[in-house]
């Protein structure tokens, strides 16, 4: 097994075979740039950039490191990806000398995820959040409509989705204030308005879009991954009260568009590779233009841990896989495209809530507390049927391989009090 001279433990997340790419910015000063993790390390490619050990591939000259987002080098393609990744696992290398044994350029490049700060990875232009979790959407459904009606008769012919709010996607670590909205219990006769009362995570994994395509032309099934630069943890946080409201006709509006979390490491699909699964079963068969051939989808595990304002310990209270996904992210882009509309590099596509078949796989509390009829028992005497004010989400993701994990880090959020109305 490859191995680099910089000691990764059995359980880090960032191994020599993940190298996820993220931005940062050092505490002690200076302007943001790109780095992978590695270890408990960051390396600052930006240095190795002006250094020269980019200008024998594709990359010479494009100075595509030292920026504050990936934009620029995932718009290269999937060939440039593979060719710098290639060199950042040489370079890193415990039999590579290059870099192990130049003392100077060791301090100015690698430094402790400790000593930066982490950005927003990319420049997000749009965001389209699906709903691709056959059991999360069948409990939804029963929770609203009951078993006979559970599925609306689109969802298991296509990929249902919507259109979210890029500007309020925030990197892992940023609070999260309770949103005001309207509100409308079935016994009022009128809506009232003030803080959300049912505010939820939703556990989820994005991808960002590389190179996009041009519109009027969609991008078919079997190149659809060419086009997906890398995946993230997703906590779209979720105000079920006024989405209840207001979802009727058009869908989520508010209810959404306050803040979606992600976590800052952006794992390519190379990464990842030696993870993938067949995903569900479908049926019906999809329309031609949604078969996919072959494993669409990766084995990672997911989690989440809840702690409350006074709890003095996290507690685990989910379990999921991204292998329970129905709709695969290749049958997503191909039906976001399919109608002409144009992906662009940086653009944000995230699952929806990821949930399984068992109760301790749901992906919100709307489901594991089943809106609400069965609390959930945490430590410390407490429960939850929603987050309250001052409580802690940490989701987190890896695939197990053999001696090493291929992980996400996480994505954390705290919320804090409403806004005081005016």
């Amino acid at each position: 097994m490859e191995r680099s001279f910089i000691e990764t433990a059995a359980d880090s997340h960032f191994p020599i075979q993940n190298l996820p790419y993220g931005v940062f910015r050092p505490k002690s000063g200076g302007s943001p740039r790109v780095g992978v993790a590695i270890g408990d390390c960051v390396l600052d490619l930006s240095v190795l950039e002006l250094a020269g050990f980019f200008e024998d591939t594709s990359l010479a000259g494009r100075k595509v490191f030292g920026q504050s987002s990936l934009n620029a080098f995932m718009a290269l393609g999937r060939p440039v990806w593979r060719e710098a990744r290639a060199r950042i696992q040489q370079l890193l290398s415990d039999e590579e000398p290059a870099l192990r044994d130049n003392d100077a350029l060791r301090a100015e490049a690698i430094r402790l995820q400790s000593e930066v700060e982490m950005l927003l990875p990319a420049q997000i232009g749009d965001y389209t959040d699906f709903y691709a979790s056959k059991d999360h959407a069948t409990n939804v459904g029963i929770m609203f409509r009951g078993k006979e009606n559970a599925l609306m008769p689109n969802w298991v012919n296509l990929p249902v989705g919507y259109h979210g709010r890029a500007s309020s996607v925030v990197v892992s670590g940023t609070d999260v204030r309770r949103p005001l909205g309207q509100m409308k219990r079935p016994d009022e006769v009128r809506p009232t308005f003030g803080p959300c009362r049912q505010l939820d995570f939703e556990l989820e994994v994005g991808w960002l879009i590389g190179p996009g395509n041009e519109p009027g032309e969609p991008i078919p099934i079997d190149r659809a991954e060419e086009h997906i630069f890398g995946l993230v943890l997703v906590n779209d946080w979720s105000a079920r009260d006024i989405q209840a409201w207001e979802y009727q006709p058009l869908g989520p509006f508010l209810a959404k568009n306050f803040a979606t979390s992600i976590s800052p490491w952006v794992v390519p699909l190379e990464a990842l590779e030696p993870f993938r699964v067949q995903g569900p079963p479908q049926d019906p068969e999809p329309l031609p233009y949604l078969r996919q051939t072959g494993a669409g989808s990766f084995d990672i595990q997911l989690a989440v841990d809840l702690q409350g304002g006074q709890m003095a310990e996290p507690q685990r209270i989910c379990t999921s896989n991204f292998r329970y996904l129905y709709w695969s992210m290749a049958q997503q882009i191909a039906h976001h495209t399919v109608g002409g509309c144009n992906l662009r590099p940086g653009d944000l596509l995230a699952s929806g809530t990821v949930s399984g078949a068992e109760k301790s796989s749901r992906g919100c509390l709307l489901e594991l507390t089943w809106r609400g009829a069965e609390p959930l028992q945490l430590g410390d005497g407490e429960q939850r049927v929603w987050l309250e004010d001052g409580d802690k989400v940490t989701m987190s993701g890896w695939c197990q391989g053999d001696g090493y994990r291929i992980g996400f880090g996480s994505v954390t959020g705290r919320v804090l009090p409403a806004r005081r109305e005016k």
